[in-house]
């Protein structure tokens, strides 16, 4: 869908507020608390960013943006040429992050730009009369995104932030905000490590079924040379090999099969296929433990066979 650029806040020294609005007017299309956007930059990069509106009413849509030390191409295009007015290409909003109706309360602990959902969240929690903390960790004061709305807005009270921690002293205190609670929903958004951290602190004290996370960034790389070729075999009977080094979305762009892709990294889910024989080698970052364990689905982009020939619903 076409939106435009309505207006542009400098929240901090590295990190952008970006409000959207329907290029023609109509309303946006709603969407729940934890949704992300696809968007199509101005340099043709295609970009995922979550949502953080306080009301998913589609008047707008608001996405903060840090400009990232080793961008590939898309904070660093928006810190540096979208200004209001400009034109941009907009995805349905989707997730398969959300709030559970699970009974709570709901722990949101966030590092640095991982706020971005888990503010959307917040304000679901608190327009339902949920019980929930939201707790934010950030190297600096100053670098804290949207810090004025924590401080001095409706979420305020619940939330407790800090800053300037060590890695010691950060898994600390996301321990000591789990020890208030003897059960809680946990959700998560920031740097890998962080969440490392927050993933395995509430699976020890609650069990993974009660932890839940998002990642724009992507999994670990496997080791250098640990990738051998395979086979895909898709509806039509044809069989495409997929050569260590090269992903299977690139092997089947060759062979002339348009699949809808947008991340390339494995965190978006776009290019998700099903599984019809053979054993996915999974390293996306968007299926769930459980959902790789029963190998019905495959992330081309980045995810590889165990199995000498995969066979997909293409």
């Amino acid at each position: 869908m076409n939106v435009i650029i309505d207006s542009i806040t400098q929240d901090t020294a590295d990190i952008r507020v970006f409000l959207l609005k329907s290029a023609d007017g109509s309303p946006l299309p709603t969407y729940k608390a934890g949704a992300h956007i696809d968007l199509t930059l101005g340099n043709g990069l295609v970009r995922q960013y979550s949502l953080c509106c306080r009301n998913p009413s589609g008047e707008n849509y608001r996405i903060a943006v840090k400009r990232e030390t080793n961008s590939r191409g898309g904070s660093s295009w928006l810190h540096e040429h979208a200004h209001p007015g400009t034109p941009l290409q907009a995805g349905i909003p989707r997730s398969a992050f959300g709030l559970t109706d699970a009974p709570g309360p709901h722990l949101l602990l966030a590092g640095g730009i991982g706020i971005t959902p888990l503010l959307a969240m917040a304000y679901a929690l608190l327009a339902d009369g949920r019980a929930f903390t939201l707790t934010c960790f950030s190297r600096d004061e100053s670098m804290l995104p949207l810090r004025k709305e924590l401080h001095e807005g409706p979420l305020a009270i619940h939330t407790r932030i800090f800053c300037g921690l060590d890695e010691v002293a950060t898994r600390t205190g996301i321990a000591e905000v789990m020890a208030a609670h003897a059960q809680a929903q946990v959700y998560t958004c920031g740097p890998p490590a962080f969440m490392v951290a927050v993933g395995e602190l509430a699976s020890a004290r609650y069990g993974a079924d009660h932890f839940h996370q998002e990642s724009f960034q992507p999994a670990a790389a496997s080791a250098a040379g640990t990738d051998t070729p395979f086979m895909i075999r898709i509806n039509d009977g044809r069989e495409i090999t997929v050569p260590a080094g090269q992903s299977a979305l690139a092997s089947l762009q060759e062979a002339g099969i348009d699949l809808a892709c947008s991340c390339e990294v494995g965190v978006c889910g776009t290019c998700k296929v099903a599984v019809r024989q053979g054993q996915p080698d999974h390293r996306d970052s968007v299926l769930s433990a459980e959902e790789k364990a029963c190998g019905k689905w495959f992330m081309p982009c980045v995810s590889r066979s165990t199995s000498d020939v995969l066979v997909l619903d293409i």
